[in-house]
């Protein structure tokens, strides 16, 4: 089975993380929000010989979908994202995008569901439905890699704000420890925002959610 490489680089107005998951042998590649400024994002897939398949969108908010269609159109690929995130998605309001001057409304091509499995790079990644930080907030979990994409639910020793429409303080840490803390200590956290860190790091040291 072939092994699969993250790299991500750091776009848009509040720094976000967009990730590339791809697999060493085709170079297959889905990109994990795709935060903004579409030419750097192609600049770096065709750099690194990288044919994109799918996009991943963890949450809503402007700052993780800027780039989303523009990408859809070029490469003509699938978005998928969380169902019960739907209403997030297309109103520009609960985004966050009017808050940048500008009106963003995004469908995705897939809609899926807690504990939903796909295939996707060779491998079965499971769909975990972390609602907190917004009400549809979905992570992305690679067992066999050992690769967990968080989103804006989990950070390194900190969590996502649940001071906009949508958002719990009470749900974000019910799903941490309820969802992701369950998941074996190897596992390599790569959040929306910040360093990458590990499901045993912040067992031991998330000020939020250690009990």
């Amino acid at each position: 089975m072939s092994r699969l490489i993250c790299r991500f680089i750091v776009l848009g107005p509040v720094q976000t993380n967009c990730y590339f998951l791809y697999r060493e042998d085709t170079k297959e590649c889905v990109i994990v929000d795709p935060a903004d400024e579409p030419e750097r994002i192609c600049e770096f897939l065709e750099k690194n010989d990288l044919t994109p398949v799918a996009m991943l969108i963890t949450h809503g908010h402007f700052d993780h979908i800027l780039a989303v269609e523009p990408l859809r159109s070029k490469y003509g690929i699938p978005v998928y994202a969380a169902e019960a995130e739907r209403e997030t998605l297309k109103d520009k309001a609960i985004n966050l995008s009017t808050q940048m001057g500008t009106t963003l409304s995004l469908e995705a091509d897939n809609w899926l569901n807690d504990g939903e499995e796909l295939e996707l790079l060779g491998q079965t990644m499971r769909c975990i439905l972390t609602p907190g930080h917004t009400v549809g907030g979905m992570c992305y979990y690679f067992p066999k890699a050992c690769i967990l994409f968080s989103g804006d639910t989990l950070f390194q020793e900190s969590v996502g704000r649940t001071d906009f429409p949508g958002g719990s303080m009470s749900r974000l840490i019910q799903s941490i420890r309820e969802k992701l803390f369950v998941l074996p200590d190897a596992v390599q956290v790569y959040p929306g925002h910040g360093l990458m860190t590990s499901i045993k790091t912040e067992k031991m040291f998330n000020p939020f959610a250690v009990e």
